[in-house]
Order: C-alpha cells, then sequence, then structure tokens
C-alpha cells in the first residue's frame, strides 16, 4: 500500500487570527516532478442535460457553476487547492484507511475538490456536494502521473468559508465531518476526527459495526475506527506554530509555517516536494474581497506568493498555466501515462532555472531577500485593501496576479 504524501492544511479563526480574518493555507506534496498550474475559470450556465468530463469519469453538469481559481497538478482536470468568487476554500488530503482505495477509475479527491468550489457557495454547501457525488459515483483511480503503478488513496478535505469549516474524512463512500468556527485546526495524510462528528454518512455506524470494526460499546471514534493499527496520531507540525501567534495569524504568519522545513510542513525528501502552495484570506465582513495567494511554483521557501482577487473579466496568466495536449494527452488516452508530456509553464522553467543559484549560499540569500521584499510588498498593498472602507474598484486589480507573475518573471531574468 502506499505511502500517503505528507501534505499539511491549515484553518485559523478568531481570536486566534487577527481581529475579522479567517486564515487558510495549504502545501500540496506530490511526487517530485510534478508540475502544477494555477487557472481560473469564470462562472458559466450549463444546458440541461450537459455532462462535465473529470479526469477520468463523465458526470452530469450543475446548471450553473462558480468561478474558480485553481492550484492543480497539470495533467487532472480537479485541484489540490483553491477558492471560488463566493469566499469558499477548498484542499485535499491523500489517506490511508483500513479500508483499500479502488483502483477503478471513478472521481479523483482533487476532482471533489473543484466540483465543491464550483457548486457550493459556502463551506457547508460544499460538503454537501462532495458528498452526494462520492455517494453517487464514488472515489477512485490512479493519483499520479505513472504507467507503471496505480496509486490510490482514500480522501480528506478542508472546506473554508468567512464563517465556519468542515474537516470532511471519507473512506469509499462512507463519511463523517467536524464543523470548526474558531481557534486553529490542521489537517494531513491521517485521519484526525475522534468523537466529535457534526455530520456523517446515514449508513456509517452500522457500517462499521457489520465489518466488525466497532461493537457499539464504546464512543464512535472516526479514526481509530478506519485508521491502520496505530496510524491515528495527530500529525500536525505546523499548528503549535500558528498557535503561538495566537491572536495575531494573518497572511504572513501561514506563509511563515508554510515555508518551515525544520517542522516538515515544507516537505522535500527524496520521493515528494512541496509542489505548490496556497494562502487564503477571507475578512468575515463579506464587503471585504477575499484575497488568494499562489505560489505556482515547488517549494514556498524558495517562491513568491502573488495574489489574486475575483473580479469580472480578470486577466488570464498564461505564463502559470501548462501547455495542453488535447485528446493527444497520455492522462487521456487509454492505456494511460504511457508517455510523460513536458508539461512545464512558462514560470516553473524559470523558476527552475533560477532554483540552482537560490539554492547556494551568499548569491542565492540575496536573491531570496529580494524577491521577499517583493512579495512584502504586495502584502502591504492587499493589507491596504481590506483596511481601506470604500469598496474596491474592480480595475485596480484585475491584473494583479498577471501582473504579479509578470514581475517575478522579469526578477529571474
Amino acid at each position: 500500500m502506499a505511502a500517503a504524501p505528507p501534505s499539511y492544511c491549515f484553518v485559523a479563526f478568531p481570536p486566534c487570527s487577527r481581529e475579522g480574518l479567517v486564515v487558510f493555507g495549504k502545501n500540496s506534496a506530490r511526487p517530485r516532478d510534478e508540475v502544477q498550474e494555477v487557472v481560473y475559470f469564470a462562472a458559466a450556465e450549463h444546458e440541461p442535460g450537459s455532462k462535465v468530463e473529470c479526469t477520468y469519469i463523465e458526470i452530469e453538469q450543475a446548471p450553473r457553476t462558480h468561478a474558480v481559481v485553481l492550484s492543480r497538478p497539470s495533467w487532472l482536470w480537479g485541484a489540490e487547492m483553491g477558492a471560488n468568487e463566493h469566499g469558499v476554500c477548498v484542499a485535499n488530503e491523500a489517506v490511508v484507511t483500513r479500508e483499500p482505495a479502488a483502483q477503478a477509475e471513478a472521481l479523483l479527491g482533487m476532482d471533489l475538490v473543484r466540483l465543491g468550489l464550483e457548486r457550493g457557495a459556502t463551506a457547508k454547501e460544499a460538503l454537501d456536494v462532495i458528498v452526494a457525488l462520492l455517494e453517487e459515483h464514488g472515489q477512485g483511480g490512479n493519483y499520479y502521473e505513472d504507467g507503471n503503478s496505480c496509486h490510490t488513496f482514500q480522501s480528506a478535505f478542508l472546506i473554508v468559508d468567512r464563517k465556519e469549516a468542515w474537516i470532511l474524512e471519507t473512506s469509499g463512500k462512507y463519511w463523517a465531518a467536524e464543523k470548526i468556527t474558531e481557534g486553529v485546526k490542521c489537517i494531513c495524510n491521517q485521519l484526525s476526527l475522534t468523537t466529535k462528528i457534526d455530520a456523517e454518512h446515514p449508513e456509517l455506524r452500522s457500517y462499521v459495526r457489520s465489518q466488525g470494526w466497532w461493537n457499539g460499546d464504546t464512543d464512535f471514534n472516526f479514526s481509530e475506527v478506519f485508521s491502520l493499527a496505530d496510524d491515528h496520531v495527530t500529525c500536525c507540525s505546523g499548528r503549535e506554530s500558528l498557535e503561538k501567534r495566537g491572536g495575531d495569524i494573518c497572511a504572513q504568519t501561514m506563509m511563515d509555517v508554510l515555508r518551515d522545513k525544520d517542522s516538515g510542513v515544507c516537505v522535500d525528501s527524496e520521493a515528494f516536494l512541496t509542489t505548490a502552495s496556497v494562502v487564503s484570506v477571507l475578512p468575515q465582513d463579506s464587503s471585504s474581497p477575499g484575497i488568494h495567494y499562489f505560489t505556482g511554483t515547488p517549494d514556498p521557501s524558495r517562491s513568491i506568493f502573488k495574489p489574486f482577487i475575483f473580479v469580472d473579466d480578470v486577466k488570464l496568466v498564461p505564463k502559470v498555466q501548462s501547455p495542453s495536449f488535447g485528446d493527444e494527452d497520455p492522462a487521456k488516452k487509454i492505456p494511460r501515462f504511457q508517455e510523460k508530456p513536458d508539461r512545464r509553464h512558462e514560470l516553473y522553467k524559470a523558476h527552475e532555472r533560477a532554483r540552482s543559484v537560490l539554492e547556494s549560499d551568499q548569491v542565492g540569500q540575496k536573491l531570496m531577500r529580494i524577491m521577499l521584499e517583493l512579495e512584502k510588498q504586495g502584502l502591504e498593498a492587499m493589507e491596504d485593501i481590506l483596511t481601506r472602507a470604500e469598496i474596491l474598484d474592480a480595475a485596480e486589480v484585475v491584473d494583479l496576479f498577471y501582473d504579479c507573475v509578470d514581475t517575478e518573471l522579469k526578477f529571474f531574468k
């Protein structure tokens, strides 16, 4: 059974976060050579009876889909993490449970991230979308672009909006969820739900009793019931770092935690690398815009977080989008993954060329300081937007993410 990649997701609510802010963060640990792209899809209306082609299967399309911005492995349809125009953020974790994940192609956990964002205007709506699709279509199929081996996992999700968050953990079609409204919470690649369960699959408890995993005589503990032996301990190294900053957690705090290699939150191992990261700041006052910071490049300790704000006619950024191979993509042809095309986008290539310099001692440290100063300027500009009284002028930020990527590319050149 494959080991799940050690990704980390965080959310901080008041009183631990800065007053009036919900702060979300995710590091996506994936195979080292995998490319993630940042893509935007506008809201859309769809004809009755129309279909949508996900990574492996086709399902019924919703009548309307919300605008979304996603960070995703560039070979698949779904996403590791993202946000929608209504201030909902979703990220997923691959988890291993005592029930083997299906190799048969169905929805990936990453497909469910995108589907939840496209169809849910609140965190609870996104959760309801995900569990309904899980019931109807199941989850399964290869999590990696690998033609030699099928790597399958169950899924956990952190689903966040301006008012609340839900931790959703699944095994097959069965699931349980916990609601969060204050403090700091972290999920990673191990089950974390215990006896505090605020919503669950209607047949969850009868199913586990039928399997002999729980006799009903003790409190129902989701992690203990579904985890492999001794694999349900807490795994959130960065939670302590965030809690120490209680009352003052902001975008910068979350970025610092995501960059921390000593704690293990920023993964850089032989097999896995943090291939992309995101931080979102959601003001609890709905008149203020949510701000979503994406790296679009590997290793946040050597990357810049660039801000994105939802407005009409937001400018697309081809330089963080991977090449499209259409129907000739080896991920779409059967048998799958017989070839591995070059999926690097322009920003990834520039970052890759600069990586050896960034990893050197004196020159690399100097360049990283300059990069972080650029990032700091962006954070200060976004802080100004969050604190000003007047309503945001869309024209001010329609090119925001595009311009930040363009500035980073010029810096690398």
